[in-house]
């Protein structure tokens, strides 16, 4: 059984958390029906010409989970699902959840070595992938992992090009047959609310992903406050452009907050200015969630652009570290309200409150979702708390923090206090008013002659300078002092930008000298991770090669 790997919280906070109500013992499949009599004719999900209304929803994912359970799945399983964003994700995802079939959320941008390790880390049944994305096999590859796997384990696959011993999805996405008769099968079959609902990856930098087992009742919550916090209801049309397999555009409070709250889902495949604009315009977007670099992007592309953003009141931005300046630039170039969030897949989720004043909303990440967030700074290495406002480690737990990685007690015992404390490795100071500042990563700094240089402070201080348009600070080996700042840009439009303006800059707003770049790299374009964040081990081999 898959709970055997989950790392359970003290009976004690257990007992206050269901006591407080933040866990409801309510399995997620449980409010698909629910949300489908309160709103069944109303558009659920919108995926180009494909529109799914509430009921249609329920009784399709009624029918793809009693035929995964004609193929073997059981409560207690768990599948691997590796689907971009289309509909057929939100239908494979709640028919899961109606059986207790826990799917594991790998991005399609994974190949061979991340899917065996973690299909075999979790003992996966089956996989779920398409048959082709951007040009790339994933049937085949769905294959080749599965035939490394112990025992018989099934490929489904969404699209035109399945081919046996595949099964073909969309087959069995169906209503037929007694719908009221099979709800009542189905509703006998719900997990526990204390049963994991699904498994996420870690956003970190190991070389195989930790695995996050969330349960319905904790990832419910975390769904529910987001979607307060943010205030979402039955008029908001969420857009979906980042990878929906990944927690920040799926629960936070992203789609399941967007149905939770009985809005609509439009789902694209790609964050591109000129599709997610059309989109905005014609399904009247009111939110979207994206990363900086994105942000920058639809920026640069609503200047002077024809399409219609009124209807977008809210950016959600996070991800990765964003200046205060591009913060404050954001929302007039949109036209929108900019929320900062700052979250993870291991739990805490903090958001900038709707209408916060500028010095909140552009320079901080905003406030803990929930009055039982327990957060501490404390001094990196030693763990003793930091004066009050004062920079440090942040330490966290909480009623949607797990209290340890799934079947990882070795990761478990660094990454975790023997309190339950989460390590998040994120350097952040604390304001009086309990928002949090985020400042760099713990493992994320340049080692120049034995002083520490966050790279998030270096690129967060460049994002200000007109010239950039994204920005990656790394090491670069040095035989004298270790390590050397390189800062790699790409440019805005027909702009262009030398070392020395670069380092004049900086030193002009406070930066202290050793930590001013002495290379600096201009990139047409910089590689990404599956998320949208500068990928800084692609740049770090990238340099490697070139030297």
């Amino acid at each position: 059984m898959i709970e055997d790997g989950l790392v359970p919280w003290p009976e004690d906070l257990a007992y206050a958390y269901r006591t407080a109500e933040c866990w409801r013992n309510r399995p997620l499949g449980a409010y698909l029906w629910e949300w489908a009599d309160r709103w069944g004719q109303q558009v659920a999900v919108v995926d180009g010409d494909r529109r799914l209304t509430y009921r249609e929803l329920a009784e399709l994912a009624d029918g793809l989970a009693e035929r995964l359970r004609e193929h073997g799945l059981r409560h207690g399983d768990s599948v691997l699902v590796q689907l971009p964003n289309c509909w057929e994700f939100v239908v494979v995802m709640f028919a899961c959840f109606r059986l207790g079939v826990a799917p594991v959320l790998m991005l399609p941008q994974h190949r061979e070595h991340e899917l065996s390790a973690i299909a075999a880390h979790v003992g996966v049944r089956a996989l779920v992938v398409p048959d082709t994305w951007r040009d790339y096999d994933h049937q085949a590859l769905a294959h080749r992992v599965a035939a490394g796997l112990p025992g018989r384990t099934a490929v489904f696959v969404v699209g035109t090009g399945s081919q046996a011993p595949s099964v073909d999805v969309r087959h069995l996405v169906h209503a037929e047959g007694d719908v009221e008769a099979r709800r009542h099968r189905l509703d006998g079959l719900a997990p526990s609310g204390s049963d994991v609902a699904l498994f996420l990856l870690s956003g970190g930098t190991t070389a195989v992903p930790k695995v996050i087992a969330r349960t319905h009742n904790d990832y419910e919550y975390n769904i529910r406050r987001c979607a307060d916090v943010c205030r979402f209801g039955r008029d908001t049309v969420y857009l979906a452009v980042l990878p929906v397999g990944h927690n920040f555009p799926l629960a936070n409070p992203g789609v399941l907050g967007t149905l939770y709250s009985g809005g609509r889902v439009v789902l694209l495949p790609s964050p591109r200015p000129d599709a997610a604009f059309a989109a905005i315009e014609a399904e009247r977007v009111t939110v979207a969630s994206v990363v900086p670099a994105i942000a920058v992007r639809w920026m640069a592309a609503a200047v002077g652009g024809d399409h219609d953003l009124s209807s977008l009141r809210h950016v959600h931005v996070g991800g990765s570290m964003l200046s205060p300046q591009l913060a404050e630039a954001i929302g007039p170039a949109l036209g929108c309200e900019v929320q900062q969030v700052y979250g993870m897949a291991e739990g805490l989720v903090c958001y900038t409150p709707v209408g916060a004043p500028p010095e909140i909303a552009h320079g901080t990440q905003g406030r803990p979702i929930s009055p039982f967030d327990e957060l501490v700074v404390v001094e990196p290495g030693t763990g003793r708390p930091v004066p009050a406002g004062a920079v440090g480690e942040l330490l966290t737990r909480g009623p949607y923090t797990p209290r340890g990685y799934y079947r990882a007690p070795e990761q478990n015992a660094v990454s975790y206090t023997a309190a339950g404390w989460y390590r998040t490795g994120d350097l952040v100071r604390v304001t009086p008013a309990g928002d949090v500042v985020v400042c760099g990563r713990i493992k994320d700094v340049i080692n120049r002659a034995g002083e520490k240089i966050s790279a998030g402070e270096v690129e967060t201080l460049a994002q200000e300078l007109p010239e950039i348009a994204e920005a990656a600070a790394i090491p670069v080996p040095d035989p004298v002092v270790g390590e050397r700042v390189c800062l790699v840009v790409r440019l805005q439009p027909r702009r262009r930008l030398t070392l020395d303006r670069l380092a004049a800059a900086l030193t002009a707003r406070g930066l202290a000298a050793f930590k001013v770049p002495e290379r600096l790299v201009v990139l047409d374009a910089l590689p990404h991770t599956p998320v949208g964040k500068p990928d800084k081990k692609a740049l770090r081999l990238m340099l490697r090669r070139e030297a």
